[in-house]
C-alpha cells in the first residue's frame, strides 16, 4: 500500500473504534501520540470519549509523565496516570529474556482493569509496522490480551508515523524513542530502580549536550555509549565532561560503541 492508502485505512479504522469510548495506552512518544490524535479526531465525529492513560513506571526516563501530560492536553484527550510497581509485580528483577513479555502483560492487565472501570469498549497501543520485524516479545502479550495496534494494522512504518504526526500537528513528531531503561542492561543482570535512575541521569546529561539518540549500555562497571554515527565527532568534543559525569555516577570505565546507536543492541544473541 502507498502512504496515502495506509493513512486512509488508519483513519477509517479509527472511526470504527470510535463507536464507543476508547482508551489509548499512552507513553507520550510519537506512536501513541499519533494514535491519541486520530482517536480524538474520530471521537469528535461520534461523540465518544478518549482516555490517554499513562502507566507510570520507574523503568522509563524521568520527566516523561509531565511531557506526556502536556502532549495529551495539546491533543485534547483526557489524561490519566496509573501507578504500578512492575519490577515486583511482573517478576523481572533478574532482567529475564522474556522481560518485555512479562512486563507488557502486567501493564496491560492493569490497563484493562482501569478500562473496565471507565466503561471503554476499545483499547489501543502504538506498535508500528517496523516493530513487527525486530525482537519484541511484548507483542505476544498485546495479542493475547486483545489490545488493538492500529498503526501496525494499517502497515504504518516509523517514518510514516512521524510523517503523519507532523502533518496533523502533533508536537512530538520528531521526538526520539525512549524505551524502557531495563534495555540498557544485559539479560540476566539484576536490575533495580536505583541502577536505572543512574543510567537515566547519565543519558540525560549526554542528551543535554545536543545529541539526539543516546543509550548507555551497562556491563557491570563499564558504561558503553551509543550515539548516532554522524554525531561521534561531537561526542569526542565533550569527552572530558562526559567521562567526569559518568565516573561521578559510579562507572569505572567509559567506552564508545564504534557501531553507533542501534535499537535493540542488547538483543543480538537472542533467539527470535
Amino acid at each position: 500500500m502507498t502512504y496515502e492508502e495506509k493513512k486512509q485505512k488508519l483513519q477509517e479504522q479509527m472511526l470504527v473504534y470510535a463507536q464507543g469510548d476508547m482508551l489509548v495506552a499512552f507513553s507520550g512518544g510519537v506512536d501513541s501520540s499519533l494514535i491519541l490524535k486520530l482517536a480524538v479526531q474520530a471521537a469528535a465525529k461520534t461523540g465518544h470519549k478518549v482516555y490517554g492513560i499513562m502507566v507510570h513506571t520507574m523503568l522509563h526516563p524521568m520527566g516523561e509523565v509531565e511531557d506526556a501530560r502536556v502532549t495529551a492536553e495539546q491533543i485534547g484527550a483526557e489524561f490519566r496516570v496509573l501507578e504500578i510497581d512492575e519490577l515486583k509485580g511482573a517478576d523481572i528483577l533478574d532482567n529475564p529474556v522474556d522481560r518485555c513479555y512479562r512486563c507488557k502483560k502486567y501493564l496491560f492487565r492493569n490497563l484493562i482493569e482501569e478500562g473496565e472501570k471507565l466503561g471503554v469498549s476499545v483499547m489501543m497501543e502504538g506498535t508500528n509496522e517496523d516493530d513487527l520485524h525486530v525482537y519484541r516479545p511484548g507483542l505476544r502479550a498485546i495479542r493475547e490480551l486483545g489490545i488493538h495496534s492500529p498503526l501496525a494494522e494499517a502497515g504504518m512504518t516509523k517514518a510514516e508515523v512521524r510523517r503523519l504526526a507532523g502533518e496533523l500537528g502533533v508536537s512530538v513528531s520528531n521526538k526520539p524513542s525512549m524505551p524502557c531503561l531495563a534495555t540498557r542492561f544485559p539479560y540476566g543482570t539484576r536490575i533495580s530502580y536505583e541502577t536505572m535512575r543512574t543510567v537515566d541521569e547519565g543519558e540525560a546529561f549526554i542528551r543535554s549536550l545536543g545529541f539526539y539518540n543516546v543509550r548507555l549500555r551497562i556491563h557491570n562497571d563499564v558504561a558503553r555509549i551509543e550515539v548516532d554515527v554522524n554525531e561521534m565527532p561531537h561526542l569526542l568534543e565533550h569527552c572530558e565532561q562526559i567521562v567526569a559525569k559518568l565516573k561521578n555516577l559510579g562507572y569505572d570505565y567509559i567506552t564508545v560503541d564504534l557501531e553507533g546507536f542501534r535499537s535493540g543492541s542488547m538483543d543480538l544473541h537472542v533467539k527470535k
